[in-house]
């Protein structure tokens, strides 16, 4: 890769030269799949997206797109997890900086986004709590239809994730317990179940979950908050 890299700085024209060192047929064998082997292990649940956490991570997307930082085609921190409907329609070549150049963009591998990011569970919606939460809502549409139903159904679910542990623990059913958690943060969407944690230790945790008294006093019982964030 550091080679690739050296070949683009030396090129006359470096983005194209990035172009077609990326899309090259030896590559494509050997790198790619070098990189996707290493982004999985890095991906939410089952290699999901990094940017919606929805669908399968398919595609290597260049954080800085290619078309804007040639040097960073070959970058081992440029490169993140996508699907095809996230890299491909929705973020593409866009890339928002603030009056500073700073990047806009949440980069998850590298910043939390439930510090930029507040989800109203009750109706599966984010909003943005900084400029960088703005900017990536925007461009990864991460308020879509598909996306909102989803995270209502996740919400829904997690409940019975956590009652399913509980019930499992009480009967020491340890082995039952623990593939409980591992399916729960395996499914889609798992930052919803991260955001209800984050949302419950909150000064405001009872009003953020009004009518949802059973499943705030699981999220709040410190055995099941070991259990599943193991003491984080």
């Amino acid at each position: 890769m550091d080679a690739h890299t050296d070949d683009i700085r030396e090129a006359e024209r470096p983005t194209d030269k990035a172009r077609y060192l990326w899309n090259h047929t030896t590559v494509r064998r050997h790198v790619h799949p070098a990189l996707i082997s290493v982004l999985v292990q890095m991906a939410p649940g089952h290699e999901r997206c990094m940017y919606c956490g929805d669908n399968q991570g398919t595609d290597i997307d260049h954080f800085e797109p290619l078309t804007l930082a040639p040097l960073r085609t070959f970058a081992w921190p440029n490169h993140l997890l996508a699907c095809s409907l996230c890299n491909s329609h929705y973020k593409r070549h866009i890339f928002p900086r603030d009056e500073g150049g700073r990047p806009l963009l949440l980069d998850p591998t590298i910043e939390d986004p439930l510090e930029h990011l507040h989800l109203i569970l009750g109706v599966g919606r984010y909003e943005a709590l900084s400029p960088q939460g703005t900017a990536s809502i925007d461009v990864f549409g991460l308020n879509r239809g598909s996306l909102l139903k989803g995270r209502l159904d996740a919400y829904r679910t997690a409940g019975l994730f956590l009652t399913q542990w509980r019930n499992a623990t009480h009967k020491r059913q340890y082995n039952k317990a623990r593939d409980v958690v591992r399916i729960a943060w395996d499914r889609p969407l798992a930052d919803v179940l991260a955001a209800m944690f984050h949302q419950s230790a909150l000064p405001v945790a009872e009003s953020l979950f009004d009518g949802e008294d059973d499943v705030l006093e699981l999220l709040c019982d410190p055995s099941v908050r070991e259990g599943f964030l193991g003491g984080a």
